[in-house]
């Protein structure tokens, strides 16, 4: 834990071992840090102190404390111009409000102004002297402006919270300093870093970044801020590939490694919450490295940074893109900073060390001396030097704004009107309670307030770095960041080209992998974090329409998914139709199969007066060709899309002609086997199975095959029926069952009536062939059996259309069977053997 981290916990403690208590001559107990007084560098006399601390030096030289002796004050280094702009802005301030006849009229203002050169522990000691006084400026200050960086400005809350001394900071940013508990009198004019933190994940998302790397400066300031982002980002699906801390004083085998993770990773965008000076000794390193060609994304602290700009030669930061609090112009501010009259006034020692770092000169050089010699008449104007920059006037505005709200303070606690009351006893809490109340509009028109937080309202100016033909970057506003608007509206990018890294016009991609396209699945890759993954396709039958899809959606049933696997089409529909090249065939067949009955139909009637059509029957004949044409007509019922009516029909119809058929065959069997018995002697058979019998046989076997169908079609009709499931790309048209007992019923009715026909013909296979037929009626019924038998396995499995092909066939091969084999050998006889086809012939016929 740093020294900066331990602040806020200690407290009073600090205090304790840091101050003791004393009486100065007016009796009053103050308390002062041992050791020699800090010294302001500028100050002012004035009815009211106003305290000021800023960074006038960046560095200071290094001592060795041996403990043994009391350590030397610090002696700070390096120049800061920029701090030293601030503090002109504080000047401005207060000469404006002592000048004007509105604010605190009759009030004079003073300030004590310090130099903490960027030191935590010399920001602390110089709290304390803004708190109690010294020897030179014995008056304590009502508020402290400044704490340009969040590191000192949480020392200076923590140490002056207790007293309730107002603290307003111009540029300290981090979320910590919102925390009322530990910094009570905190305040300040630029927003917390919570918003700017979750402004950067907006806008890292909104260019579709998702694999990201991180730089953060390691305190207060970029340790906090990180952590907001990094929470932020994670809600929005965004994913750091590194996050790694740096400060400025790090070794330089830190820095290495931080070029070498840099290096080795494979995210393009590098987001940078790194203070100004940490950036500084960074980009050195990088410059020699060669770094380039990574897409920046910056903190407000550095990424409208002139003097950053100025030192990336190798214009490794060119086309970053950051936030920036909003541009901002203050009349008369800009002659004040570059009139150097006030600055000389103040501080002769501290001008003549501005007046040399800024026209690298010396006003009093030796001999040995090389530079050139100070005059001290030297044109401001005409210098080329980051003190003239005023692209910080946002900032300066920031410290304008600061010193207004204790001034409004003051007016309301003094209650003035043309003249202020003097009587008025001023108390640290009191002011830091109406600074906290004060609601006012600079001269700019700027509205000026603070929430329960002590903080402003947040805004922001979304910047890209777009370098121009003369080598200089121009800071381009592209946007605004307003989170007091809704979602959808608080980033707002103006249709302006941005630049990119390399100069590009193309926004870089930084993704751990490619978007997974539609027709695909995110699939996580184990042990790395969520944006990294594989894009798995979909299966088939699911679909995903977009983008990085996380999963796929099952169609419906009635839809299946495209080859791509994007979009569900239509099942296309499949059932036997005469359009089929197998529909087609079984058409003929069974067209062919009727044309043949009905020749023989024909034969038949032409020679029915012939002794072998009367033999057996002829009229049972004649009624087994006719149901026979209807055994092959009706297979024709199963061709086609199913209907509710074709449905019924075709089960029902195959039903009841097969069973006119083999009625007719067990009619004729019965016939031959009983007329055999009639020729013995004493035999009444004949009466009692005549013509008259035979017809009331065929009669009574198919009515109970119609009785059996009735049944099933009132209870449970077959009806048609979407099948999703046989084929998984296509929806199969057919006839559902409705009851499969039914089904099942008239399938064994038949098959009973066959066994008993093969029966009987069995018994009389070895009859007299001048009356037999029953040996054709068994082969017949053999083939018959043996068709229906493999039907079964085959019907139940047979996919879609096919089932219904077997089916068919089965009607064929059966119907083929006993047209064959009963009349082909009489059609024979009678067409090419007529000489057989005589009474005497048939009467006289050996069976072989």
């Amino acid at each position: 834990m740093t020294s900066t981290q331990r602040w806020p916990e200690q407290g009073w403690a600090f205090l304790q071992l840091l101050l003791v208590a004393s009486v100065s001559h007016s009796e009053e107990p103050v308390c002062r840090r041992r050791g020699d007084p800090e010294n302001p560098l500028l100050s002012k006399n004035g009815d009211i102190i106003l305290g000021g601390m800023f960074s006038f030096h960046t560095s200071w030289k290094d001592r060795n404390d041996s403990y043994m002796n009391q350590p030397l004050p610090l002696q700070c280094i390096s120049l800061n111009f920029r701090d030293l702009q601030f503090a002109q802005a504080m000047l401005f301030a207060i000469e404006e409000i002592n000048n004007s006849t509105d604010l605190l009229p009759g009030v004079s203002l003073g300030y004590k102004i310090y130099d903490n050169c960027g030191s935590v522990a010399r920001s602390a000691g110089v709290t304390l002297a803004l708190a109690n006084g010294n020897e030179i400026v014995p008056a304590y200050v009502q508020a402290i402006i400044g704490a340009t960086s969040s590191p000192t400005a949480i020392a200076v809350a923590a140490v002056i919270g207790p007293f309730f001394v107002p603290v307003i900071s111009h540029f300290a940013t981090c979320a910590c300093l919102s925390d009322k508990t530990k910094y009570p009198s905190f305040l300040r004019t630029i927003p917390s870093d919570y918003y700017q933190s979750r402004a950067l994940a907006h806008l890292v998302k909104y260019f579709g970044w998702t694999w990201v790397g991180a730089i953060r400066s390691n305190n207060e300031y970029g340790n906090n801020g990180m952590a907001t982002f990094t929470e932020t980002a994670q809600q929005l699906g965004i994913c750091l590939e590194y996050s790694v801390s740096f400060f400025r004083t790090d070794p330089s085998d830190k820095i290495q490694k931080i070029i070498h993770i840099i290096k080795a990773s494979t995210s393009k965008v590098i987001v940078a919450f790194l203070s100004r000076a940490d950036l500084n000794v960074l980009l050195h390193e990088f410059l020699y490295h060669n770094l380039s060609g990574y897409q920046w994304v910056g903190s407000e602290s550095w990424i409208f940074d002139s003097q950053t700009a100025e030192m990336d030669i190798h214009h490794i930061l060119d086309g970053s893109i950051g936030l920036s609090i909003p541009k901002a112009h203050v009349t008369g501010l800009r002659e004040f900073i570059l009139n150097e009259k006030p600055l000389n006034s103040s501080n002769n020692e501290l001008f003549t060390e501005f007046w040399e770092a800024l026209f690298k000169c010396k006003f009093r050089q030796s001999s040995a001396d090389i530079q050139k010699e100070c005059t001290g008449h030297e044109d401001v104007t005409g210098v080329q030097n980051s003190f003239i920059d005023m692209s910080l006037m946002p900032i300066f505005n920031n410290v304008y704004k600061g010193v207004y709200a204790v001034a409004h303070a003051l007016h309301n606690i003094l209650s003035c009107n043309k003249t202020c009351s003097k009587n008025v006893q001023l108390d640290p809490f009191m002011i830091l309670q109406q600074i906290r109340k004060s609601r006012f509009i600079t001269k700019e028109g700027d509205e000026v307030h603070f929430n329960e937080n002590g903080d402003p309202a947040a805004k922001y100016e979304i910047i890209n770095w777009q370098p121009r033909e003369n080598g200089i970057v121009e800071f381009v506003t592209v946007g605004l960041y307003d989170p007091s608007l809704v979602q959808e509206k608080q980033l707002n990018l103006q249709n302006k080209s941005l630049i990119w890294a390399r100069n590009s016009k193309q926004v870089p991609v930084s993704v751990c992998n490619e978007k997974c396209p539609p027709g695909t699945r995110k699939v996580l890759q184990k042990g790395r974090p969520v944006c990294c993954y594989d894009c798995i396709r979909c299966a088939e039958g699911e679909i995903s329409n977009i983008t990085d899809s996380v999963t796929c959606v099952r169609c419906l049933p009635e839809f299946w998914s495209n080859e791509r696997r994007d979009v569900c089409i239509k099942k296309e529909a499949e059932f036997l139709s005469y359009e089929d090249i197998m529909g087609a065939l079984l058409t003929a067949v069974s067209l062919f199969g009727a044309y043949m009955t009905v020749g023989v139909i024909l034969i038949f009637f032409k020679y029915r007066k012939t002794p072998i059509v009367r033999a057996n029957n002829s009229e049972l004949s004649f009624l087994l060709l006719f149901s026979l044409i209807l055994c092959f007509l009706c297979s024709l019922t199963f061709i086609g899309q199913p209907s509710d009516w074709s449905c019924m029909f075709r089960h029902v119809a195959f039903g009841i002609t097969f069973v006119i058929c083999i009625s007719c065959l067990l009619g004729k069997t019965m016939v031959v086997l009983m007329a055999f018995r009639a020729t013995r002697p004493g035999s009444n058979v004949n009466k009692w199975f005549g013509q008259t019998q035979q017809r009331l046989c065929v009669t009574g076997f198919t009515l109970i095959q119609v009785i059996i169908c009735i049944i099933w079609l009132t209870t449970s009709p077959p009806f048609p029926f979407k099948n999703f499931k046989e084929i998984k790309d296509k929806i199969t048209l057919e006839c559902a069952l409705g009851s499969a007992v039914g089904f099942w019923a008239v399938l064994g009715y038949i098959g009973l009536l066959a066994i008993l026909c093969f029966i009987f013909a069995f018994l009389a296979r070895k009859l007299p062939d001048n009356f037999n037929e029953a040996k054709f009626i068994t082969f017949s019924m053999l083939i018959f059996c043996a068709v229906w038998i493999t039907f079964i396995p085959a019907y139940i499995s047979s996919p879609g259309k096919f089932s219904v092909a077997v089916e068919i066939f089965a009607i064929l091969a059966s119907s083929f069977g006993l047209l064959i084999c009963i009349f082909i050998p009489k059609c024979y006889i009678i067409l090419l053997k007529p000489e057989k086809n005589t009474k005497k012939h048939v009467m006289g016929m050996k069976a072989p």
